[in-house]
């Protein structure tokens, strides 16, 4: 006697090529998508560098003005200098104003040293000869001085800080040389500096953030 039997049915499931397939493909998506999520990371930390850098420069060039807008003036100082510029350096006396105390000076140091650009600036006096000194100091490097504060870094990763000078005998503007605004003449023929431009330059950058500033109250 015969008996038929129904045949059988294959088993379901994935050949192993298909696994590899498979995986293949997964991992491919994830490489993918890996280089995006690290596209987009580094994309960010790149825009929050230069907004912190952009940030510092607006910081920078608003203490500037502040300081070159209270410049002591050359009937304050008489034959004594009020401002030097020279290579990544700028010195200047300004004014210094408080409720209900006298009108005082000081010695403000702006200097860029190793792309790092910081102002320092010394106690307020109203003895010129006290001045006299604090500006001496300065110009010796005596930066660890105790009659002057700590340095404070205003911007870092800086390549270059350029200067011009803008005189009262309306030459134009000029390269800072080494020598300070008010000359010993104090005649009306005297040449006096009544504006500054700083061009600050940031390291891998081409062009240069560039700001014009009054020398006194206007």
């Amino acid at each position: 006697m015969c008996v038929n039997r129904a045949p059988q049915k294959s088993s379901a499931g994935f050949t192993l090529v298909e696994m590899i397939i498979a995986i293949t493909i997964l991992a491919m998506v994830a490489i993918l998508g890996w280089r995006g999520l690290d596209g987009i990371v580094r994309s960010r930390i790149a825009l929050t560098t230069e907004m912190e850098q952009t940030r510092g420069m607006q910081l920078t060039f608003a203490q500037l003005q502040s300081d070159c807008a209270q410049l002591a003036p050359a009937s304050l100082m008489l034959t004594r200098p009020t401002l030097l510029a020279t290579q990544d350096r700028l010195l200047m006396v300004r004014q210094v104003f408080a409720e209900q105390q006298p009108t005082r000076v000081q010695v403000i140091d702006y200097r860029l040293r190793n792309g790092v650009l910081t102002r320092q600036e010394s106690l307020a006096t109203r003895d010129l000869n006290v001045l006299d000194g604090l500006w001496q100091s300065a110009l010796n490097d005596a930066g660890d001085h105790p009659e002057n504060s700590q340095a404070v870094t205003l911007q870092s990763d800086l390549a270059s800080m350029q200067m011009q000078l803008w005189g009262s005998d309306g030459q134009g503007w000029r390269p800072p040389a080494a020598a300070s605004a008010g000359s010993q003449d104090t005649g009306s023929n005297a040449n006096q500096w009544t504006g500054l431009q700083v061009a600050l330059q940031l390291r891998g950058h081409n062009g240069s953030m560039l700001k014009t500033f009054l020398l006194g109250a206007a």
